[in-house]
């Protein structure tokens, strides 16, 4: 996959913001939010009645070379599913998320858009147990948990530590698939940034490596929650010192021993660092 294209899918992208597809005078502040990644939102975020002239906006800002937007379909099932295929196909560059989706939807989508990344959103219990099939798939760059929706339906509240298997478990499929981190669903607090702070922080304890924004002034408290803190970034960079001046030995950091595992965690600080700067 070319760097282009791992920017649309949201491989090393921390913050994904949502925008409504149908209101096109939001487009370009979402672009210019600091979001790793735009989601422009023909969805939940559009009625019914908006959901034509939505695509059209969304068509007008993608042939205007907008490469790093990724656009959220509406579901397979639904009547407007097909039209937003057609409009991303004729429209080359945009990524696509893919609500409720499941294995057999999301080989259908890559097979209608070759090439392009696919944002898988789990927020189904049949999406979330068909969990390895659904990573499997071919086009599928990175797994995202659609939280809100999944509580809807399988009654599980997600509060404190109740969802934590489920999320848990979608970490673990990204990691077996050798997928990027996945994406953690919104948090609906848009005035409280010590709250928004903690959940991103909880996320990426889970194994997640972004989550997805409902509001511009969510996206630098996310950003910064999935940044390594300056003594993480100078641990990472002792480790990597050491192990390269003991010639790929064990040796000792901050009097704990370093080896292949715990060199292979500096490794990952530096690079996510380094990929986040070349976003």
């Amino acid at each position: 996959m070319s760097s282009s294209s791992e920017a649309q899918a949201g491989r090393v992208a921390r913050s994904l913001l949502f925008v409504p597809g149908d209101r096109p005078e939001r487009f370009a502040k979402a672009a210019m939010s600091g979001a790793h990644a735009v989601i422009l939102d023909l969805e939940d975020a559009v009625a019914p009645a908006g959901k034509s002239g939505a695509r059209d906006a969304v068509a007008r800002w993608l042939e205007g070379g907008q490469t790093r937007a990724i656009v959220r379909i509406n579901a397979a099932d639904t009547a407007w599913h097909e039209d937003d295929l057609a409009m991303l196909a004729s429209v080359p560059g945009a990524g696509v998320m893919l609500p409720k989706a499941e294995a057999h939807t999301l080989a259908r989508t890559a097979g209608v858009l070759r090439g392009r990344p696919i944002v898988a959103l789990v927020e189904t219990v049949a999406g979330y147990l068909g969990l390895r099939a659904l990573a499997a798939v071919a086009g599928v760059a990175r797994l995202a948990f659609g939280s809100v929706d999944f509580a809807v339906e399988s009654g599980i509240v997600d509060e404190g530590d109740a969802m934590t298997a489920i999320r848990t478990q979608i970490a673990l499929e990204s990691c077996h698939a050798g997928l990027p981190a996945p994406v953690d669903g919104v948090s609906l607090e848009l005035g409280d940034a010590e709250a928004m702070r903690a959940h991103a922080l909880r996320s990426r304890q889970l194994g997640f490596g972004g989550k997805l924004c409902i509001h511009p002034r969510q996206v630098a408290v996310v950003n910064a929650a999935f940044e390594p803190t300056p003594a993480e970034l100078q641990w990472a960079l002792r480790v990597l010192d050491a192990f390269r001046a003991s010639r790929g030995a064990a040796t000792v950091v901050d009097g704990k021993m370093v080896d292949k595992p715990v060199v292979e965690r500096a490794r990952r600080i530096v690079d996510g660092v380094q990929a986040a700067g070349a976003a």
